[in-house]
């Protein structure tokens, strides 16, 4: 009965003794650590031959882990900045984009007023609104703010760059205007550099904006390069006006005429406002 009540007694607080032991443990190294060197038994010498392993082992566990710890928030920092950075660069690279269209569009207004004032006609600006460029149709919408009623069909339109073509239809405060490289499109132009005439057509080419000088004479001394000007003889387009340059020449051995192709000074697709010409001051 005696073992058995032993038994039982150590079953009923065997928890107890272990979290005595375990913490004793402890305790037990730190007072033999503590104590005087001089003062040590054979058993503070057991203790310190067994926990000086365990204490290496435990420091460096927990380096090991501090550094890993340390590691992973600078990690952790380093990532939060470089989101941080990477928004600012684009916040920074959307606002120059900006600043940059900002000031282009300046120039170009820029460059539409001053041309208003030294051209010498009396003009009405428009806003394109619609582009039809088809190989068949080459036709640009434009709307105006004020002055709709005096625009009429057969009317320059130009900008700083050079002629864009005619108006084509009107109603209301929008029109139609027929560009230059449009098959349909027949101006009267000369070579600016001796005045050799033709007349200047589109050439209906869907991949590019391109002209077509036709009945220019083969004698005529004209250049890859030479600018090409309106002429003004067929009363709808004043004299002058940049139509564009030479891009290409072809002379045959028969027939009077030879064939040049001009690359319109104008860039019709990024063409935003026009002036139509409603008189020649």
């Amino acid at each position: 009965m005696d073992k058995i009540a032993i038994v039982e007694f150590f079953r009923k607080y065997r928890d107890f003794f272990i979290c005595v032991f375990l913490l004793g443990i402890p305790f037990l190294f730190l007072h033999s650590n503590l104590k005087n060197p001089t003062t040590y038994n054979s058993l503070d010498r057991v203790v310190l031959k067994i926990s000086t392993p365990v204490q290496y082992i435990t420091s460096m566990v927990a380096r090991v882990v501090y550094d890993l710890w340390g590691s992973y928030i600078y990690l952790v920092d380093v990532k939060e900045e470089n989101e941080f950075l990477k928004m600012e660069n684009q916040r920074l690279r959307k606002a120059s984009q900006n600043a940059l269209q900002l000031q282009i569009e300046n120039a170009q207004l820029r460059s539409m007023l001053d041309f208003k004032e030294s051209s010498g006609f009396k003009m009405i600006a428009a806003q394109v609104i619609g582009k039809n460029t088809s190989s068949y149709f080459r036709v640009m919408r434009i709307t105006v703010a004020a002055g709709s009623s005096s625009i009429k069909p057969g009317m320059a339109v130009v900008t700083s760059e050079g002629l864009v073509g005619q108006i084509d239809e009107v109603w209301e405060r929008y029109s139609d205007v027929l560009l230059a490289v449009d098959p349909k499109s027949s101006i009267d132009i000369y070579i600016k550099r001796n005045k050799s005439r033709g007349i200047l057509k589109g050439t209906g080419d869907s991949s590019r904006y391109q002209c077509k000088i036709e009945y220019l004479l083969k004698s005529d001394e004209v250049k890859v390069g030479d600018l090409v000007v309106t002429s003004g003889m067929d009363r709808r387009f004043p004299e002058g006006i940049e139509v564009g340059r030479i891009s290409k020449l072809r002379k045959r051995d028969f027939g009077l005429f030879q064939e040049a192709w001009v690359q319109p000074s104008v860039d019709f697709s990024r063409v935003k406002d026009v002036f139509v010409i409603v008189k020649q001051e």
